[in-house]
């Protein structure tokens, strides 16, 4: 499957993308976990382009992603969006990705800054913001407690499931992942708060039961100190006014 990826890739450089100086293949089907409806991601490099862009379209029966970039938007990219975000999704792409048609010296270039990158791990949380993502969980919680319907309860659920991720990831200063990314990632990271996190929420969403998904979060929130409401207090800025007149 690989082998016929790379051909794909090599004829939609030929085709789309001649002037590129490298594409690096990435993803799902790269790793052989993907289905009849992942993308082929590609991360595509030229020498010079007015702006870095996404392109998405078919080729060839696949759906594809391509990120376009120079290697001065790149590094861009890299270290003023992707790494504030904490979601290394680029930087993984270079990484994984197997060069096309072939390696060269700028690609070697490129996988040791991205490498660079995720070896430096995302930005610390300070304070202020890991008490305001507790009080952001802890109320949460207090809405999937007793809800009001069921589908106030799968909404409820769905944006804890990523709040509580994010959170977990950095807190402990790990890259963290979005959507489906979260199991992965966690697996990566500790196999058996991944089961314990994907049994709660497959109780919660299948069943309604929300008792594993709240001791879930009591455990993840407890190492700075726990679910968080009393107290906590949030100040605008003095210039948030408007006059009247």
């Amino acid at each position: 499957m690989l082998n016929h990826l790379i051909e794909v890739t090599k004829e939609l450089l030929t085709s789309r993308y001649p002037k590129s100086s490298v594409i690096f293949l990435a993803g799902s089907l790269v790793r052989g976990e993907g289905t009849p409806f992942s993308d082929l991601d590609l991360a595509v490099i030229f020498e010079d382009l007015p702006a870095a862009y996404r392109d998405s379209y078919y080729f060839s029966g696949f759906p594809v992603e391509a990120f376009v970039h120079t290697p001065e938007t790149l590094n861009y990219f890299l270290h003023e969006v992707d790494r504030p975000s904490g979601v290394p999704s680029l930087a993984r792409m270079i990484v994984e990705g197997v060069e096309t048609p072939q390696a060269n010296q700028l690609s070697r270039c490129l996988k040791e800054m991205a490498a660079s990158l995720l070896a430096l791990g995302p930005p610390a949380l300070d304070e202020a913001t890991i008490d305001k993502w507790r009080y952001n969980i802890t109320n949460l919680i207090e809405d999937i407690r007793q809800p009001r319907s069921q589908t106030e309860l799968i909404a409820t659920g769905a944006e804890l499931y990523e709040k509580l991720a994010d959170y977990y990831f950095r807190v402990n200063n790990i890259w963290s992942a979005r959507g489906k990314s979260i199991p992965r990632t966690l697996k990566q990271t500790d196999e058996d708060l991944c089961q314990l996190y994907c049994d709660a929420f497959a109780e919660l969403f299948a069943h309604g039961q929300t008792e594993k998904a709240i001791a879930l979060t009591e455990v993840i929130l407890q190492p700075k100190g726990g679910f968080y409401f009393e107290g906590y207090r949030l100040e605008a800025s003095p210039e948030c006014r408007k006059s009247l007149v």
